[in-house]
């Protein structure tokens, strides 16, 4: 069975930094497209962030880009989110997603996510 567990999130402060890590087992994780998207307040859950399998090509919101980094760590199974400059808006629950195929320009499109994690809640307080 293939899970996918992130980190707690937690409460921080406007302009401040958090990084998720959301770690993968029950399958190989090398192979795996790794993707983190959001939920916030009264909205459709949204894409935030992709990595490759090979960890060289990375996607971002453009609402995150220049904020928010996506990596990996393949020896332990495990993507992360680095987040700095943090804003109200980026108040959500964060779900990091895994994709067993390459979708090439389809990295946002969460219906080709194979397994999701169950989500960790940040909270940004102004």
């Amino acid at each position: 069975q293939v899970q996918l567990v992130e980190s707690v999130g937690g409460v921080v402060q406007t302009r401040g930094s958090l990084r998720l890590s959301c770690v993968v087992s029950g399958r190989a994780f090398n192979p795996l497209n790794m993707g983190w998207f959001r939920r916030a307040p009264g909205k459709d859950r949204e894409f935030v962030a992709h990595i490759r399998s090979s960890g060289d090509i990375t996607y971002y919101a453009d609402s995150v880009k220049g904020r928010f980094t996506i990596s990996r760590d393949n020896a332990k199974n495990t993507v992360y989110l680095q987040m700095n400059s943090l804003k109200p808006e980026d108040t959500a629950v964060y779900y990091c997603a895994a994709d067993r195929s390459y979708s090439g320009n389809l990295y946002a499109v969460q219906s080709l996510y194979d397994y999701w994690g169950q989500g960790t809640q940040v909270t940004v307080s102004s």
